[in-house]
């Protein structure tokens, strides 16, 4: 079956950095589209970055994430990355990967990540 596990999550200060793996099984990774999500306290779920299928990894971003998170993915693996710099406590949350397969979208459990001093 179908299953997505999200891993780095944890507490960093403003400005700092991580990095945020979902590793993927169940299905043939390398075909389809990966997307990061986050949802923070009493908010709704919101897009972050999306990479396409296959080697050639074209990537889109939500505003919010332009010039400070990077998508990644490693196919042979069967990995997405999400990079992420200059974090903000705006940007603490529930961090998930997702993928859609004939119509239907699978989910992680999530990683927490919490941006405080």
């Amino acid at each position: 079956q179908v299953q997505l596990v999200e891993s780095g999550g944890g507490l960093v200060q403003p400005g700092g950095s991580l990095t945020l793996s979902c590793a993927a099984s169940g299905f043939m990774f390398s075909d389809y589209d990966m997307t990061w999500y986050r949802q923070a306290p009493n908010k709704e779920r919101e897009f972050i970055a999306w990479i396409s299928n296959g080697i050639s990894g074209r990537t889109r971003y939500a505003n919010f994430a332009e010039g400070r998170f990077a998508i990644a993915r490693d196919n042979r693996d069967r990995t997405s990355l999400l990079y992420m710099n200059h974090l903000k406590p705006e940007d603490t949350g529930v961090y998930y990967c997702s993928v859609r397969i004939a119509g239907v979208d699978y989910w992680g459990q999530g990683t927490q990540v919490t941006v405080s001093s």
